[in-house]
C-alpha cells in the first residue's frame, strides 16, 4: 500500500511503502534524521507524529493504516 510521507518543517512529501522503515524514506527524501545507537535507545531519531506522538525512527516504520502521515522534524542541540 502506497503512503504519502510529509516532512516537517522541510515541507517535503514522498511516496512510501507501508512497512518501509522510515530512516530509509526519509534518506530518498533527502530529509536528514540524525542517528546513534540504531536501536531506539538513545533517542538521537526520534520524532514527532502529526499528532504529538514520539517515535523512533531508527525502529519504525510506514504504517499499514493510513494513506498519509506527517512527520514533525525537530533538533536536539545535544546531538
Amino acid at each position: 500500500m502506497s503512503v504519502q510521507v510529509h516532512f516537517l518543517p522541510d515541507d517535503i512529501t514522498i511516496e512510501a511503502q507501508s512497512g518501509e522503515p522510515l530512516l530509509e524514506v526519509a534518506s530518498k527524501a533527502g530529509v536528514f534524521i540524525p542517528t546513534g545507537c540504531l536501536m531506539g535507545s538513545c533517542h538521537a531519531c526520534e520524532v514527532e507524529l502529526e499528532d504529538g506522538t514520539p517515535i523512533c525512527c531508527c525502529i519504525s516504520s510506514v504504517p499499514n493504516d493510513t494513506s498519509s502521515l506527517t512527520i514533525h522534524l525537530y533538533s536536539d542541540p545535544v546531538w
